[in-house]
């Protein structure tokens, strides 16, 4: 276990801060949701019993993706099946679940977020909601696993929710999206019947996305000598 690859000491560092970070925005409560990031064939992932907001470095245990522990002294958080399934299936970089309050709120009563912002698109689109399974059950994972195809995102029935991304960074992201997005269906569905982006209105986001360059700064282009 002196191997480098295998302590992943940056990455633990990494998840740590994610997890504080996920902690101060609301979306972890003590030890409830686990966050992993993959380098190759090591993923360092949460302890379970741990303070998510308060957590450190050393409270995070890497493992391979068969889940053997190969670095760190506390066992993995009981969620680790989904996470290396998401890992595995999807070769993704970084998963992050939390039970957010809002997105927790929606598990209990839809089976499907839908597309009501054009910005549930870098989630995919209308986001699942993957049937009840208890915790840390071969069957969560799957139910899971099924939720996410084509998907960043996927909620859990009577339980939280779960994103992934190629970085540990764009996982948070997407988290905290989703997070708002269904704060804003909260509050619309309060109000009446919220209204969900049809399949020509989300292709046309997506095209207007590519043609600008969405979500990227962009330097003022130079004044040309004639227009000044």
């Amino acid at each position: 276990m002196t191997d480098s690859s295998s302590t992943l000491g940056q990455e633990r560092a990494a998840v740590a801060e994610a997890c504080r970070r996920l902690g101060a925005e609301g979306l972890l409560i003590g030890t409830a949701g686990n966050v992993s990031m993959r380098v190759e064939d090591r993923v360092a992932i949460t302890a379970t019993g741990a303070v998510l907001a308060e957590l450190t470095a050393d409270q995070v245990t890497v493992v391979d993706l068969d889940g053997n522990v190969v670095a760190g002294t506390l066992e993995p958080t009981s969620e680790l099946d989904l996470h290396l399934g998401v890992h595995r299936r999807y070769g993704t970089g970084a998963v992050v679940h939390t039970h957010a309050p809002m997105a927790t709120a929606l598990s209990c009563v839809l089976d499907e977020l839908p597309c009501i912002h054009y910005q549930l698109l870098s989630l995919g689109g209308s986001v699942r909601v993957a049937p009840y399974a208890t915790f840390g059950t071969p069957e969560l994972a799957e139910s899971v696993l099924t939720a996410l195809e084509g998907r960043s995102a996927a909620l859990m029935a009577g339980h939280g929710s779960v994103t992934h991304a190629p970085t540990l960074a764009k996982a948070v992201e997407h988290a905290l999206l989703l997070e708002w997005a269904c704060g804003v269906y909260r509050h619309a569905a309060a109000l009446g019947k919220p209204r969900v982006l049809d399949e020509h209105q989300q292709l046309a986001v997506i095209e207007a996305a590519l043609a600008r360059n969405y979500g990227t700064t962009h330097p003022v282009p130079p004044v040309q000598e004639g227009h000044r």
